[in-house]
């Protein structure tokens, strides 16, 4: 009888805790078929944030379209770039190796305004001109790279350094031992990185507020330069309710997915 009530507080708090973190995405994604654009007034159900969201003529889906495309650049060049720099701060000698996963941690724990107004100041300070997109993508980059440093390092700690000097005594060159070895065996810390980096750079909100061109708009800012009074910002606001409820349908689905996959894999396994 304990055990039984053990187990029903534990599920409890599982369940209560999920349903803080995941009520207001379910709250929007419910939203997302309210026939009116704003969220305190249920009128009825209704497809019409879907329509003006995937209508070309307006906004939402053009601004979306343009910050997933930069979102996907960011993270190539930021998966581009950990992937080598985590490379090199694992084989560096013990005291460069330290001080370098030193200088990665600070855009970590740094808050976002803090790196913001820094890599503006920098910006400014050389003069970069903020029209070419430059700033915007080494801004994000300084943002998502850490994170793509951080999530390769465990997985070269779990390599067999041996196989990389096994391809080498084998007749190997280094980087034929690097792309034939090393990377495929890092490579799940690679797409780690890149997905994180795609989020990281979807969720930006401060350094592309200081860095975009007047021209460019992300989802973030979008949003936040939204008049709250206007009707046609209530309208706009409420099509990003369906954007939510798509990518959450997406990630859903993604996950079961993969766990269906995974189960498969393991059952024809243990067969």
């Amino acid at each position: 009888m304990v055990k039984t009530l053990k187990g029903i507080a534990k599920w409890s708090f599982v369940g209560l805790i999920l349903l803080f973190i995941y009520f207001p995405i379910l709250f929007l994604t419910v939203n997302s078929f309210n026939q009116s654009d704003y969220i305190q007034n249920w009128t009825g159900f209704g497809w019409e944030h879907y329509a003006y969201f995937f209508n070309f003529e307006n906004e939402p889906i053009r601004v979306v379209g343009q910050t997933m495309l930069l979102a996907v650049v960011v993270a190539f060049l930021s998966t581009l770039l950990g992937t080598f720099g985590a490379i090199g701060l694992f084989y560096a000698k013990k005291r460069t190796s330290a001080t370098l996963n030193a200088l990665n941690r600070i855009p970590v724990i740094n808050a976002d305004v803090v790196t913001a107004i820094s890599f503006a100041l920098l910006v400014s300070f050389i003069g970069l001109d903020k029209s070419t997109y430059i700033p915007l993508i080494l801004g994000q980059m300084l943002l998502c790279t850490p994170f793509v440093v951080l999530s390769i390092i465990p997985k070269l700690k779990q390599m067999d350094n041996n196989l990389y000097e096994a391809a080498l005594d084998l007749g190997a060159t280094p980087r034929k031992a690097l792309f034939s070895v090393i990377i495929p065996q890092i490579l799940p810390g690679i797409l780690t990185g890149f997905l994180l980096s795609i989020t990281l750079s979807l969720d930006d909100y401060v350094i592309a507020a200081y860095t975009k061109p007047d021209s460019f708009t992300t989802i973030s800012t979008h949003i936040y330069g939204l008049d709250k009074n206007n009707i046609m910002g209530a309208k706009i606001k409420a099509a990003y309710w369906a954007f939510t409820a798509i990518i959450f349908l997406i990630i859903v689905l993604v996950v079961i997915l993969s766990n269906v996959l995974a189960y498969r894999k393991t059952r024809s396994k243990k067969r």
